[in-house]
């Protein structure tokens, strides 16, 4: 059903991942050419990798509220989509490590909101996962209701 807390919950993961579009993960008070910060922020639309990642990780958890026919896919989808989140932000994490390297003599960097989102992403995403398995073995057990 749709109306279930596991559609909540990866409906919350869905916005948290396509916000970053508004957030950028760092900021800087300088521009620093040659650098992910040549626009003084740094967000997902820097890196096309990035980008594919995040839109993934979103659009898939959007697609699994609609497969609450078929458990066993919602779950599947959902994990795909916590795949996706997880490897953007290592990614993520990495491009900026190497980029704050490289802009550390010159200009002060500041982590933004959107370097939080992956993770609220990856707590509701857990969190879904873990209500669409307890439905599971609710239809599967013997003890409810007929």
């Amino acid at each position: 059903m749709i109306q279930r807390i596991q559609s909540v919950f990866l409906l919350l993961a869905a916005i948290a991942a396509f916000s970053l579009f508004a957030f950028p993960f760092a900021d800087s008070n300088t521009a620093l050419e040659g650098s992910l910060l040549a626009d003084q922020e740094y967000g997902i639309q820097d890196h096309v990798g990035l980008l594919a990642l995040f839109c993934i990780a979103g659009g898939l958890s959007f697609v699994s509220i609609f497969l609450f026919n078929n458990r066993k896919n919602q779950l599947l989808v959902a994990r795909i989509a916590l795949v996706a989140n997880i490897i953007g932000l290592v990614l993520a994490v990495i491009l900026f490590v190497n980029d704050k390297v490289i802009a550390a003599s010159t200009a002060s960097v500041d982590d933004g909101m959107g370097l939080y989102l992956p993770i609220l992403f990856t707590l509701f995403a857990i969190l879904a996962q873990h209500f669409i398995n307890k439905d599971e073995k609710l239809v599967r057990s013997m003890d409810r209701l007929r």
